[in-house]
């Protein structure tokens, strides 16, 4: 015997039926394929030990011989349908295991039966897209509004998107019954499987148009070049992304457009560097207007120029700060601060008069 069926499913010889259908329950959700740490190997496994003892006549066949003979009727697997709320049927059948169909379907359908919803797949709407646009940091500060363009699926103006001539007509679709959706019973290991999918001949419409647009040959789009205005606030930082609601790829058949998302760059600036909302600039000031404690005048991203004091307690490694000349704060709460780092430019040379001024100011100081 290469298995045991029992040690399989973690449970004693003498288990009850409903001990072993809770052992069964608990590793098949446990070991589950479609799960990230799942084994399919050990799934099979349980799938198959569990075929044998919830049937009364294969587990007295196996307790007796340690196998199960070919060509007994039972009743195989355990019925899902008394906590399936999906609408479909789930059992096992042996003789099924060698068809594994689409796992993708099969494992959706397993995870519905645990009370696992998943939601029905859709390709109408049009796909998201992600550009990035290049700004100035001047432009980041006073906000601009760009131009963006790119190629992408737009609606076909022909047919306004929808992808034929309304005026035409419809024809009821003999594929679905004008239902729109067709019903599909397919055979996997796990049993008959009832599936409702879309019907792909009228794309769920239930009806086929008379007069197809030539143009973008029914799919109510077609490639071509968009534009969009896109607004940029006034703060902005680099990296952040700015979502402009349906101007994204076009939707098939008039359905509902994509979202453009646009991550914006901001271009290295010759004179400042930006700090979350502060700016920092770096101002040469010659040594003599420091010591004497004069004002330094910085040119700011606005364009003014502003004086700011040097404080008698200032060191050489502290930063200047003016207040509200930084970047603006997203929404308009105010502005952050502008950091000056000063660069004290030292005489190379020295006339014989400086020095004996200097030599002055040192004895003074001291």
């Amino acid at each position: 015997m290469s298995d045991d069926y029992y040690k399989i499913l973690g449970v004693e010889k003498s288990a009850t039926e409903e001990e072993i259908k809770k052992a069964y329950r608990r590793l098949a959700h446990k070991y589950h394929p479609d799960k990230k740490d799942g084994d399919e190997a050990m799934f099979k496994k349980i799938n198959e030990a569990y075929q044998v003892l919830s049937n009364k006549e294969k587990r007295s066949q196996y307790d007796r011989f340690g196998r199960v003979f070919q060509g007994q009727n039972g009743a195989g697997g355990f019925d899902w349908r008394n906590f399936n709320d999906g609408g479909f049927e789930f059992g096992f059948d042996p003789s099924t295991f060698e068809d594994l169909g689409n796992m993708g379907d099969i494992f959706d359908a397993f995870f519905e039966g645990f009370g696992m919803k998943r939601k029905r797949k859709t390709y109408e709407r049009g796909s998201d897209l992600e550009l990035v646009q290049e700004i100035t940091l001047e432009e980041s500060y006073n906000g601009a509004t760009k131009s963006v363009r790119f190629n992408t699926q737009k609606s076909c103006e022909t047919c306004s998107g929808v992808g034929h001539d309304p005026k035409e007509g419809f024809t009821p679709c003999s594929a679905c019954d004008s239902r729109g959706e067709i019903h599909e019973m397919r055979k996997t290991f796990f049993g008959n499987f009832s599936q409702v999918k879309t019907c792909t001949k009228c794309a769920g419409a239930g009806k086929i148009p008379n007069s197809i647009c030539k143009k973008c040959s029914g799919t109510g789009r077609i490639t071509g070049e968009q534009s969009v205005d896109l607004k940029i606030a006034p703060g902005v930082d680099d990296g952040q992304l700015i979502k402009v609601t349906k101007a994204g790829e076009a939707g098939v058949h008039g359905s509902e457009p994509g979202d453009l998302y646009v991550r914006i760059k901001i271009k290295p600036h010759k004179k400042f560097k930006r700090s979350g909302e502060d700016l920092v600039i770096t101002e040469s000031v010659n040594l003599v207007d420091f010591l004497i404690n004069r004002s330094v005048e910085v040119e700011t991203i606005s364009g003014k120029n502003i004086k700011v004091e040097i404080p008698s307690d200032f060191n050489l490694g502290d930063q200047l700060s003016a207040s509200g000349e930084g970047m603006p704060r997203l929404g308009g709460f105010g502005k952050g601060r502008l950091l000056i780092n000063l660069d004290i430019k030292v005489p190379k040379k020295l006339s014989g008069k400086a020095k004996s001024l200097l030599e002055d100011l040192r004895r003074e100081l001291e």
